[in-house]
């Protein structure tokens, strides 16, 4: 059936679009009273005013804690003018790449701060990749320079080859938890974790330069900043792509404040001026964490208490064991391990004021025994890294929380708007299932070089197709449905097929494979492959070291299946992964 013969047997219903095109915003109604509809997005000039202006608010606040120790907003700020002051020394200006790879320490405020203040371009790396992961990331984005904590420097040294890394910073985990040279807290534990646990791999990395040193001889120079403007690029923020390898968002300071402002809109008098303790468990290269914890809390002068290793649910119960925290963001698969602990479960929760879920969906179950253990419902959203990453979420009432769970991802967020498409183009009705289509200031520039991609993605009007099928109901609300795409979602993080199948389509034994998302109590979706061997000698066991070798942890298939016969295909050859699913 052609379009103009569907649309016309179509049944009629409410639009959420305009004769004149524009959308009629019906969320709005929905909102909590006092929020504003849109954001002033020339507030700020950049991330570095944005910083600017917390720091001269919350100056003698504590900022942030890791490991039980705290450093105060003043403190960053002088550690982030003597970081920066080095890297200009080195030649960085404005624009250039900087790569980091650390995880949840104080490292990494101070180097992220640090780079948005000379006006380079902040390129967040899992410290968890393995060498072929980082050496596409470093190759692709051109970044000359790297800050890494010293545990993944092996990992670093295989990735080196065809990059353009010149420059590299190692630091060790406690090296910034008290300043001058004694530092006997930070000198012991990292003792500990080389000598005693044997946590750093060998390793040989010639000119590297160690992140206490470059801090001594920034202090000595006079920051020269730069004039930054709103459309200038803040982050090469990597997802995933359908080709098989990771793409670079270009998130500009525009993207990423404007973002900011959205959010704390919805939050709008409910967050008081005192300090506010937030829990981060996520990592803060990955782009939630990023925008939530760590911009946003800094905009209320949060006290940001980083968590590095969240799998280690014991060691995360020590370090709150004497905290009475107001905030916690975490995915689903988080809450699930929090909520299995004792000693969780018995903490006084009076002052939690606010959980937020994101990354990949909030399951009935948990989201049920997370009220019924906490008292609080968590407020669930829906985003992107295209996005910065936030695109909808529930409107927050602190004072009138509402249901544990709704299964909506809540309603578009200030200054956004929302379109379900229809595979045929067009725009769907009320209650009528299509791609969810974005159009806001926190959409994303554009796919790093890649045009192409980037042209597949946005169209002419400034919308952004996010290949996931969602529902709008009358007040605004929405529902996801279904995924347009073969992306799948293993505890917030994007593992697309490609690069699955590419990895293991390099093994000698190997004709022909298919990787598809199946479903996971605790992780929503696990990776499962199909594969067509060579010979009947390969092994689940061949194939997951071999993955191992190539692939991030969570990219790991958990399911291996092999078949006697070639999987099913499309006449032109392409592997039917919906039928295999």
């Amino acid at each position: 059936m052609n379009a103009s013969v569907a649309a016309a047997v179509r049944p009629a219903g409410q639009s959420i679009v305009n004769p004149d095109g524009s959308t009629n915003r019906i969320w709005l109604s929905s909102y909590v009273k006092g929020v504003a509809h849109d954001i002033d997005v020339n507030k700020y000039r950049s991330l570095g005013h944005y910083f600017d202006e917390c720091i001269e608010k919350f100056r003698h606040r504590p900022g942030f804690v890791s490991i039980g120790t705290e450093m105060s907003y003043d403190r960053l700020d002088r550690l982030v003018n003597a970081f920066a002051g080095w890297l200009q020394s080195q030649g960085i200006r404005k624009g250039d790449r900087v790569a980091i790879m650390l995880p949840n320490t104080f490292q990494y405020p101070v180097c992220l701060f640090a780079v948005l203040r000379i006006g380079a371009v902040v390129v967040n790396v899992n410290p968890l990749y393995t060498a072929r992961e980082l050496n596409h990331q470093l190759k692709d984005s051109g970044a000359e320079t790297i800050i890494v904590m010293e545990n993944f420097a092996s990992t670093l040294q295989e990735a080196l080859g065809g990059t353009q890394v010149k420059r590299i910073v190692l630091t060790q985990i406690g090296d910034l938890l008290s300043d001058g040279w004694l530092n006997p807290k930070g000198r012991a534990l990292n003792y500990v974790i080389r000598k005693v646990q044997k946590m750093v791999p060998a390793y040989n990395l010639p000119g590297a330069v160690w992140m206490r040193d470059a801090l001594k001889a920034g202090g000595k120079v006079q920051v020269k900043r730069p004039e930054v403007q709103p459309e200038d690029l803040a982050f090469l923020q990597y997802t995933g792509g359908t080709t098989g390898v990771a793409k670079g968002a270009m998130l500009t300071h525009r993207n990423v404040l404007a973002n900011c402002q959205q959010a704390l809109a919805f939050a709008e008098g409910q967050l008081t001026g005192e300090t506010e303790t937030v829990v981060t468990p996520l990592p803060l290269y990955h782009i939630f964490s990023l925008t939530v914890n760590c911009l946003i809390f800094m905009a209320l002068g949060g006290r940001n208490i980083l968590i590095a290793n969240p799998r280690d649910t014991k060691r995360v119960m020590m370090i709150l064991k004497k905290e009475n925290f107001s905030g916690i963001t975490c995915v689903n698969t988080l809450y699930a391990s929090f909520l299995d602990d004792p000693d969780f479960r018995k903490r006084d929760f009076s002052n939690l004021k606010l959980a937020v879920a994101g990354g990949m969906a909030l399951q009935r179950s948990i989201a049920e025994r997370w009220k019924e253990v906490t008292g609080n419902s968590i407020v669930e959203g829906y985003g992107l890294t295209e996005c910065s990453p936030i695109v909808t979420q529930a409107p927050v009432d602190i004072s009138n929380p509402g249901p544990a769970f709704t299964g909506s991802i809540g309603v578009p967020v200030p200054s956004t708007e929302v379109r379900c498409r229809r595979e045929d183009g067009s725009w769907a009705d009320i209650n009528e299932p299509g791609e969810l289509c974005v159009r806001g200031p926190q959409v994303m520039k554009g796919y790093w070089q890649r045009p192409e991609d980037t042209a597949k993605t946005i169209d002419a009007e400034g919308w952004l197709a996010t290949g996931d099928i969602a529902v709008m109901d009358e007040k605004g609300f929405l529902k996801i449905v279904d995924r347009k795409k073969d992306m799948i979602l293993v505890s917030g993080f994007n593992v697309y097929p490609n690069e699955i199948e590419d990895v293991i389509a390099m093994h000698p034994d190997v004709k022909e494979v298919a990787a598809v998302g199946v479903p996971d109590e605790v992780a929503g979706e696990r990776v499962k492959v199909i594969i067509v061997p060579r010979t009947p000698t390969l092994t689940k066991e061949a194939v997951i070291e071999h993955c191992r070798k190539n692939l991030t942890g969570y990219k790991i298939p958990r399911v291996v299946e092999f078949r006697d016969t070639e999987l099913p295909k499309t006449p032109v050859g392409k592997i039917l992964r919906r039928e295999l699913r």
